[in-house]
Order: C-alpha cells, then sequence, then structure tokens
C-alpha cells in the first residue's frame, strides 16, 4: 500500500475532515505526477482521465482545503499561476526551485547552503526559522540552446 498516501490520509483525519473519493483522487493525483508543481488546470487534467465527474471548482476547492490543511504547499513562481507539491515529510526536504523564464519549466534542486544563514539569523537576531524557500529566476539549458542558435542564425543572416 502507498505509504505517502496513507499518512496523508491519516493527516486529513486527524483534522477531523471526511477524505471523499473526489479528495482521494485529488491527493492520489499529486502523488503519481511526474510533474511536482501542478497547477489546479494539471490536477483537472490528470483527475479528469480518472475521474471525469469531477470538475476544476471542486478542485479549486480542495486545492485550497488541502493547503490549509498543511498536506500541499502552494507556490508562486510568477507566472499568474499558483502551484502546489506535496507537503509530506516524505517531501519535505529543503529544496529550492530555478524558473525558466522562457519556457516556464521549473526544476528543483537540493542544496540546505541556506542553513548556515539560518543559524547567523537565529544568533543575531534571536529568530528562529521554520521553512524557507529559494526561486532562482533564469534560463534553462534548453532555451539557451535555441537562443544561441536563434542568435547565431541572426548573425549569419546580417552578415550575407
Amino acid at each position: 500500500m502507498n505509504t505517502t498516501l496513507e499518512k496523508l490520509k491519516e493527516r486529513i483525519k486527524d483534522k477531523k475532515y471526511k477524505l471523499t473519493t473526489q479528495r482521494q483522487t485529488i491527493l492520489q493525483a499529486f502523488i503519481d505526477a511526474e510533474e511536482k508543481h501542478l497547477c489546479a488546470e494539471d490536477v483537472y487534467v490528470l483527475v479528469k482521465a480518472v475521474a471525469p465527474d469531477i470538475g476544476l471548482a471542486t478542485i479549486y476547492r480542495t486545492l485550497d482545503l488541502f493547503t490549509e490543511l498543511d498536506l500541499l504547499k502552494r507556490l508562486d513562481f510568477g507566472d499568474g499561476r499558483n502551484r502546489y507539491e506535496l507537503n509530506d515529510e516524505e517531501f519535505a526536504h529543503f529544496h529550492h526551485h530555478l524558473i525558466c523564464v522562457k519556457c516556464g519549466c521549473v526544476k528543483e534542486f537540493e542544496d540546505d547552503m541556506l542553513e548556515t544563514l539560518e543559524s547567523i539569523i537565529a544568533k543575531k537576531l534571536n529568530f528562529k526559522t521554520i521553512d524557507h524557500q529559494l526561486k532562482v529566476y533564469g534560463y534553462c539549458g534548453d532555451c539557451q540552446e535555441k537562443m544561441k542558435a536563434e542568435e547565431e542564425a541572426e548573425a549569419a543572416q546580417k552578415g550575407e
């Protein structure tokens, strides 16, 4: 049995909410998804294949509830859409996001380099950090290659 799903089910039960079939389907979509930063529309597409009766409004309400229950983390990557990722111990490691400003892809990287900064903040300012997010904006490797090819083509065209 899927231990992640079981842990999340238990957290819902502990907070006195029912795990309806629709909520379980939406939760399972996050567990199964290859892409870990899903917007409501992404969830809708994944869920429609399994449960065509679940509407987009239900997905939005469920995402809000799961965020409130701390099952999901809401993320803002500056593209005008909220994205969500599981907030489970299995996924709770500190990780940071690399966001391509050209194609919008988001990649995670794990490096706890901010722990040093957190300990300095704790000592100097008597502030205990419980979470942090680092978002780095730039160009992914694919987009860099495309831009380079476009620049070379443009330069060749001007040279003619």
